[in-house]
């Protein structure tokens, strides 16, 4: 600004301005031109790095002004000898009149006594230090909103200007648009933030001199930026390909986790699947030409113990959000609570959902709770009232709970279920797992009956117990070409244990006897005819109990399909009775092949009563059920039912509409044909089980269709504007008949921490039970981007 304003010619007026001031005899002006020349120093120091003080003393007065103080740098002042004022001094006059009210103390008259007794002690340099300070003080609180005005108009945020990148600046000045659209420099790669063509013309021309002088614009810097270009697009081409490469192999070590938790196996199987993959790709791709690539690529999957424990416990996070996910959309959810202990003696408990999604029935495991002491109601309570309210789901849509029957989940008062129904507005239903209720009603075998099963149990345990009368036992079995190759230990735990124990030794009788008295041991009771009878018809009874079992178990049965199969066989229990009656013992294969061999006298009152004794204890139990089946029906038979007879209370069902809605389905052909067709459907369904079951090809069930998906798509089929039928059919399919999926995940824990995996903490063990046990699926591609690839170490 200065050496603009030397370079041009003043005015006449300006030159004798410029004159009176330099030639002003006044010695009050020189020494103020010197006090202010020092302050003007000091604030020019203090501002340089703002905006410029001489930048603001122009724009408050002017390049006058600017002018007159340039003339200042060489003045010496004279000893202040008089205070009067030049009237000629241009500096004297200069806007006094503008700041006159901000600094009395410019005017002598109006000084206060205070300050002229304090002035008296000062110096006269001091005085003119503090003159020009007060000046300089009075000016910028006059001016002060000026500049700040000035200064907010001059800022302005560059992404309003909509600025865009230019192509012309590739060649001109070596810069391309980078993905965020902002230039980017081939030559050094350096980023600049804004598309200004000064800053990329300012940033070549400083520091890419060279270039720009070696390769002038023409087709010289042409040619010289699209090689640039060129070799941009390849080295981005190469960090894509490795970005790529890496996703790919964090997705395959998120692939081999999700097996090794499917299967209970330790994490450090991770290596060792790792080093079978690498041993088996030598051979496998022996002859492939990029067989270096792929050792390179198995080799670089990452697959220690602890990557292999954080994939799984990221895994399980993600299918916990999405089982959350699904959990707040639905209006409806039941609860399956049990209680086990793992290998430490840390009781754990079994939280399990059912709830309908968009895609079907769904049945999950929540969590899995540890309970560190102890295992009351309310310890069970709070530690599943946590779980849920911690993933945000309301419990009043909580419509049923699941149990098994223990003390600690029913009691009156403290119970589990008598807590949570204190949490919840609304009433809900409760059920006694129905397979637990089953396994007590077998339980009602008379004394005699029972001491015959304790009495095999303790045969088989001498044979076993022995290393080498078991080892001669299963040789004796070859020998004989036995049905079976060897007895089974009985566990009081699993339900089928007892029949399968039975039925084995009953294969085996005669090969018992034979080894038992090979080696000197003597059971009086296996050669009498009544225990004998009495253990034929065990084994009978057990076999029929146990399909029951095995037809209540798995995933996919409703409830109401679940109690037909108990009244089911209450019916059979009358049949058998019968069946005694007669004495035709058609149902008892066992016990009627006794009596032909040994033409024995068969007790027929005592096993009849024995049965009716045990239908009785069927009739007994499952009341909570037997009340509820008609609303447990509708999900099947919805034409059939009558308004009267089901149960609204734990389903916030509107009635009125319902009524309206169910009268119009049972009166629109085309809606009421689908639950025909819905019976047919099920028809099937059970002839392909019943067949299947005769062939005791149990394992080939999982491969059937579920019943529950079956209704599920029916009633989805269904229009929206019979929503209250939906609603009532949803809530009633989501109900839970048994802990079942309890006593799964309890299994499975055993099989995951055993005695060799005692170590395992509970947030990995929950992950891992939760991987086998879910539908879900993890978004593996998710989950590998939002990490870092990195090679194996």
């Amino acid at each position: 600004m200065r050496a603009r304003d030397a370079g041009r010619r003043w005015t006449r007026e300006e030159r004798m301005d410029s004159d009176a001031v330099a030639h002003c005899g006044s010695h009050r002006c020189a020494a103020e031109r010197r006090g202010f020349r020092r302050e003007l120093n000091s604030w020019r120091h203090r501002l340089v790095h703002c905006v410029g003080f001489e930048s603001i003393l122009e724009g408050l007065y002017g390049p006058r002004l600017r002018r007159h103080l340039s003339l200042f740098e060489d003045c010496e002042p004279e000893e202040l000898t008089d205070w009067s004022m030049d009237e000629k001094c241009s500096f004297c006059n200069l806007q006094r009149e503008a700041v006159s009210d901000c600094i009395p103390s410019l005017d002598s008259s109006q000084s206060t006594p205070t300050e002229e007794l304090s002035s008296q002690g000062q110096s006269n340099t001091e005085k003119i230090e503090c003159e020009a300070e007060n000046y300089l003080n009075a000016l910028f609180r006059k001016k002060g909103a000026l500049f700040d005005m000035a200064t907010k108009k001059k800022q302005r945020k560059t992404e309003d200007e909509n600025r865009e990148f230019k192509v012309e600046w590739t060649e001109t000045f070596a810069f391309i648009q980078n993905l965020n659209g902002l230039p980017t420099c081939l030559i050094c790669q350096e980023k600049l933030a804004h598309n200004k063509k000064s800053n990329l013309e300012r940033h070549f021309t400083t520091k890419h001199v060279s270039f720009s002088t070696k390769y002038p614009v023409g087709d010289a810097r042409k040619k010289a930026v699209e090689e640039l270009q060129k070799s941009q697009e390849k080295s981005s081409s190469v960090f894509n390909y490795w970005m790529q490469s890496s996703n790919n192999v964090n997705i395959a070590s998120f692939v081999v986790s999700q097996e090794i938790a499917k299967r209970g196996k330790p994490y450090t199987d991770g290596e060792y699947i790792k080093s079978c993959f690498i041993n088996a790709s030598e051979e496998l791709f022996r002859d492939f030409k990029n067989k270096a690539d792929i050792l390179n690529k198995i080799t670089e999957l990452p697959l220690s113990a602890k990557t292999v424990k954080d994939r799984t416990v990221q895994m399980s996070s993600h299918i916990t959000n999405q089982q959350v996910e699904d959990l707040k959309l639905v209006s409806a959810l039941s609860i399956a609570v049990d209680e086990s202990c793992d290998i430490n003696d840390t009781a754990q408990i079994s939280l399990c959902v059912r709830f309908i999604s968009s895609t079907g029935p769904k049945e999950e495991l929540l969590g899995l709770l540890p309970l560190r002491g102890q295992t009351r109601g309310e310890d069970i309570a709070n530690a599943v009232i946590e779980c849920i309210e911690k993933h945000h789901i309301p419990l009043d849509k909580i419509v049923s709970i699941s149990t098994d029957g223990s003390k600690s989940m029913t009691s009156v008062r403290n119970g589990f279920v008598a807590i949570v129904k204190e949490k919840i507005n609304h009433d809900i239903l409760t059920y006694h797992c129905i397979i637990h209720q089953e396994a007590l009603c077998v339980q009602t075998f008379p004394e005699e009956i029972c001491k015959v099963m304790e009495l095999v149990i303790k045969i088989i345990n001498s044979i076993i117990a022995k290393a080498l009368n078991h080892r001669q036992f299963k040789e004796f079995l070859v020998e004989m070409e036995s049905e079976y190759a060897d007895l089974l230990l009985h566990n009081k735990v699993r339900w089928l244990s007892r029949g399968n124990v039975l039925k084995h030794f009953a294969s085996l009788l005669t090969e018992i006897k034979a080894f038992l008295l090979e080696k000197g041991v003597h059971y009086p009771e296996l050669t009498n005819d009544q225990w004998i009878q009495k253990f034929y018809f065990m084994v009978d009874v057990t076999s029929h109990l146990n399909q029951l079992n095995r037809k209540l178990q798995g995933k996919g049965n409703t409830v109401f399909s679940m109690l037909e199969e108990v009244i089911s066989f209450e019916n059979k229990l009358s049949l058998f009775a019968e069946d005694f009656e007669r004495e035709t013992l058609i149902h008892f294969p066992s016990l009627l092949k006794h009596r032909q061999e040994n033409n024995s006298d068969i007790d027929i009152c005592y096993f009849k009563t024995t049965l009716l004794n045990m239908r009785e204890a069927f009739l007994n139990r499952f009341q909570e059920l037997r009340s509820s089946k008609a609303t447990l029906a509708f999900v099947k038979k919805p034409l059939s039912a009558t308004v009267t007879e089901l149960n609204f209370s734990p389903f916030n069902i509107d009635i009125g509409n319902f009524e309206m809605q169910l009268l119009d389905l049972k009166n629109r052909e085309l809606w009421s044909s689908k639950f025909e067709r819905l019976c047919a459907d099920i028809e099937i369904l059970e002839k392909n089980k019943c067949d299947l079951i005769s062939q005791h090809k149990w394992s080939s069930l999982e491969d059937l269709e579920k019943e529950d998906m079956l209704i599920f798509n029916t009633w989805n089929s269904i229009p929206d504007s019979y929503n209250q039928l939906k609603k009532l059919a949803f809530a009633v399919l989501s109900l839970f008949g048994s802990t079942y999926l309890c006593e799964q995940s309890f299994s499975s824990m055993n099989l995951m921490k055993t005695k060799l995996r005692g170590c395992l903490i509970d947030k990995n063990l929950e992950s891992c039970l939760k991987l086998k046990t879910t539908t879900y699926k993890p978004d593996l591609t998710k989950l590998s981007k939002e990490m870092q690839g990195h090679c194996s170490h």
